[in-house]
């Protein structure tokens, strides 16, 4: 069983920046992407990025290209989220997820592991 952990949430003012962190206890061999998701007070969760297993690729909603970016570090099973510029309406509960299987969920991917998630709260 896969366990996914995120970290790195916290508060921060308008135009601060945060690095979240997603720890795998391992990336099985079948994991096509790593996705990040977020939900927002009030809103459904939605997926926003997400990174090739090989950390070859990576994929960003238009909204966020510039201000997130996401990386994998392969030895450390872990892959980051890198976020600058925040902005009050990025606050939410930020999710991890692996995608084993191509699918029709965000990105072409079935994601079947979650990570509990980490709230994010940007505000002054």
């Amino acid at each position: 069983q896969v366990q996914l952990e995120e970290s790195g949430g916290g508060w921060v003012q308008p135009g601060g920046s945060l690095r979240l962190s997603c720890s795998a206890s391992e990336f099985p061999l079948e994991t096509k992407a790593i996705g990040w998701f977020r939900q927002a007070p009030g809103k459904e969760r939605e997926g926003f990025a997400y990174i090739h297993s090989d950390g070859g690729f990576t994929w960003y909603d238009s909204s966020l290209r510039g201000r997130f970016t996401t990386s994998k570090d392969s030895a450390k099973n872990t892959v980051y989220l890198q976020m600058n510029s925040l902005k009050p309406e990025d606050t939410g509960v930020y999710y991890c997820a692996l995608g084993l299987r191509y699918g029709q969920d965000f990105g072409g991917y079935e994601f079947d592991y979650w990570g509990q998630g980490t709230q994010v709260t940007v505000s002054s």
